[in-house]
């Protein structure tokens, strides 16, 4: 039955009853498995922001990452210590290399993991400031042929409150992949928390002052970019509208797909050869974001 409509101020005019948005889908496309030069994809990253681990296993989350099988998985806001990590992800046989960072003093908040099917050489924690690794939200593995970044980027907060951390971290960890990629290429997978440009949500006049889509915020991400670096979900779909990876709880956004792109893979520029694709997983359930994928030819 119809929603009658509403008067206005107690008056007798009748104001229409408010819609929602009509949905504008995203058709997640099949993955393309070749490189531009012809070679098979042979590394598969996964990566996702999973709300805490506790939730995202009963939520069924888990379920995804063990018929999927990639070679690394990163994980964002675990909010775990990595003592208290669930026996079912330290049985993960495919994933038997695991490395978490956890919040100094504050349990429930942040963390990441970094989960792989292969040794790394060397595993380290945070970006090397002193100023930040006390939050956990960095954990960096490195491959023969690369360099993986778990991240999980502070949010500025209600109201911006911590925008002016969030630029100084941002400038400390530009610094840090730089440093990483002058040595080997990298591949970053995470949370980034922030929308590059207006295609990346939903609303974006709306959204001018929110965390995540400041100006201050995108021009950081872009100076990322500049120092060598692919989006490369936007590199191989520069005009894909309505392509996002996290919605509110609230409001039915996930059903109505009003949403923001906040998660990433991005990649150093000199292997653009080896990118196969960049996936948004959209329909895979789990937590308030859904996992992305990178395929590699490497």
């Amino acid at each position: 039955m119809p929603k009658r409509a509403r008067k206005e101020n107690g008056g007798d005019k009748e104001v229409p009853p408010k819609r929602p948005p009509s949905p504008c889908p995203y058709e997640d496309p099949p993955v393309r498995a070749l490189s531009p030069g012809g070679a098979a994809a042979s590394l598969r990253l996964a990566s996702w922001n999973v709300g805490g681990l506790r939730a995202w296993i009963k939520k069924g989350g888990l379920q995804w990452v063990q018929e999927e099988a990639p070679d690394v998985l990163c994980l964002q806001e675990t909010k775990c210590a990595a003592p208290a990590v669930p026996p079912e992800i330290r049985a993960l046989s495919g994933l038997p290399h695991q490395f978490w960072a956890s919040p100094e003093g504050r349990p429930g908040y942040s963390g990441v993991g970094l989960l792989a099917r292969q040794e790394p050489l060397s595993v380290t924690y945070g970006i090397g400031d002193p100023e930040h690794d006390s939050e956990g939200r960095v954990v960096t593995a490195e491959f023969p042929a690369l360099y993986v970044v778990a991240a999980y980027v502070p949010n500025s907060g209600r109201g911006l409150v911590r925008l002016p951390y969030r630029q100084r971290w941002d400038r400390a960890f530009r610094s840090f992949l730089a440093n990483l990629d002058a040595r080997k290429p990298v591949a970053v997978c995470g949370d980034l928390n922030v929308a590059h440009a207006e295609i990346d949500l939903r609303h974006p006049r709306a959204n001018r002052k929110s965390p995540g889509f400041t100006d201050e915020e995108r021009e950081g991400f872009g100076e990322l970019l500049g120092l060598g670096f692919l989006d490369t979900f936007r590199h191989l779909y520069p005009a894909v509208p309505h392509a996002y990876t996290f919605w509110t709880y609230l409001g039915g956004a996930r059903g109505r797909n009003v949403g923001w792109r906040l998660d990433y893979c991005l990649l150093s520029r000199r292997l653009e050869g080896a990118l196969c694709d960049s996936k948004i997983r959209n329909k895979v359930m789990g937590s308030d974001h859904c996992p992305v994928e990178l395929f590699l030819a490497i």
